[in-house]
């Protein structure tokens, strides 16, 4: 396996508090690896770090060997990292279809004309349902993100991330809001991507079962810091994470505190 995605030394500072301290972690194609701590730990502010929202203040970050580290995210998109967002960032006028439609055109190249003859886009049309079907939303397909409920919404941001097919996969919270019958969903598909031996994941998340399910590998952030990194039992089991950054009681409930 090879590394694909690179930080060094990421550092991130807001005045005198430094939310991202010095972090350095690779990942491999072919791995999925869970970002676990406490909230206010820096997981997402890693994140932000590593797509392009926010700035480093030192330190670098490199997609297959390219230092991307001042490259806007819509740039660090187009060479593979793609991302999907704790809060659905979806186009709500359009309907599901559309959405996915539009990723598979970007992804193509070819010009955003929504109201273009269905008979010169049914290749991304086609393509489209196929995502949805995956999904388990090829029965919305016509209707506006707008009214779909948080826990399809969230489906559908996960379907445009797929369709955009990415080199590095990163998921902050895929089942925030979710529930519990529709979290089976978004994990069946995640573990499928896993089955791409040429596909990196990043994935935080709070829910230990879900870490369980689907994690290579865990790295655990405290304070801005990496302070745990290794096989998922080998870090669950370490007494220091389970009562400073997983806490005791929640690991053994299956869950984080």
């Amino acid at each position: 396996m090879s590394t694909v995605l690179e930080t060094r030394d990421a550092t991130i500072r807001f005045g005198g508090h430094v939310a991202v301290d010095g972090v350095s972690c690779g990942f491999e194609r072919g791995t999925l690896t869970a970002i676990v701590g406490p909230n206010g730990a820096g997981k997402t502010t890693y994140f932000n770090l590593i797509s392009g929202q926010l700035r480093l203040s030192a330190g670098s970050v490199s997609l297959k060997g390219e230092d991307i580290s001042y490259l806007p995210p819509a740039e660090r998109a187009k060479r593979g990292l793609g991302r999907a967002f704790q809060l659905t960032n979806l186009f709500p006028s359009l309907t599901v279809r559309e959405n996915v439609r539009l990723v598979l055109q970007a992804r193509a190249r070819r010009g955003f004309d929504i109201l273009s003859l269905a008979e010169t886009q049914r290749d991304l049309i086609d393509a489209a349902d196929v995502v949805l079907t995956r999904m388990q939303l090829g029965a919305l397909a016509e209707r506006p993100a707008s009214v779909l409920s948080h826990g399809d919404q969230r489906k559908l941001e996960v379907a445009l991330l797929v369709a955009l097919e990415p080199d590095v996969f990163m998921f902050d919270e895929p089942t925030a809001g979710m529930s519990v019958d529709e979290v089976p969903t978004v994990l069946d598909l995640i573990a499928s991507l896993k089955t791409d031996a040429t596909k990196t994941i990043l994935l935080v998340e709070h829910k230990m079962d879900v870490i369980r399910a689907l994690a290579d590998r865990i790295i655990v952030l405290h304070q801005g810091r990496l302070v745990a990194d290794g096989e998922p039992k080998e870090v669950i089991a370490s007494p220091i994470v389970q009562e400073a950054y997983l806490g005791v009681a929640a690991v053994a409930a299956g869950g984080t505190r």
